[in-house]
């Protein structure tokens, strides 16, 4: 290579180290904050959600149902989530087990979906689709709203079993 060419690659490499170092700086609170964001988000699952799941999964249980809660809110490196199965009490013994899930979506905030899988006696095909039944900012996330959608899943499974 020419002296000239290797000036331009000096040249090249040289702007490109101060843009790389400027861009790290930068980066960094981002990244910062987005850890920040997912625990205090699992904070929330953990203290609100996990709480009112418990009291549903203690009711559900005392119905003879069963029930069971997944809390990954410890988990690093990975979105918190909170999930209440429940698979009710079916007078042929065949129920599924149907989830509910409140998700920590880096967005939105807190996501809720819901997998319900009705029981085969039924004559259905048993199909597994998750729908998404409403998000809501972490901040704003309450026992009322939890409550509701906690209520609204269990009353849909009921149903289709």
């Amino acid at each position: 290579m020419g002296d000239k060419r290797m000036e331009q690659l000096r040249s090249l490499l040289k702007s490109y180290a101060e843009r790389a170092a400027k861009l790290q700086v930068d980066v960094k609170p981002a990244q910062d904050e987005g850890e920040r964001r997912r625990r205090a988000c699992g904070d929330r699952l953990r203290t609100v959600v996990r709480s009112v799941l418990d009291r549903f999964m203690d009711a559900l249980k005392n119905a003879g149902h069963d029930a069971a809660i997944e809390d990954e809110t410890a988990t690093a490196g990975a979105y918190p989530t909170v999930a209440l199965m429940f698979t009710p009490r079916a007078p042929a013994g065949t129920a599924l087990a149907s989830t509910l899930t409140f998700k920590c979506d880096p967005r939105r905030g807190i996501a809720v979906a819901r997998d319900i899988k009705p029981s085969p006696t039924k004559g259905r095909a048993v199909t597994s689709s998750t729908d998404r039944i409403g998000t809501m900012k972490v901040e704003a996330v309450s026992v009322e709203w939890v409550e509701t959608k906690t209520l609204s899943f269990i009353e849909a499974v009921l149903k289709v079993n």
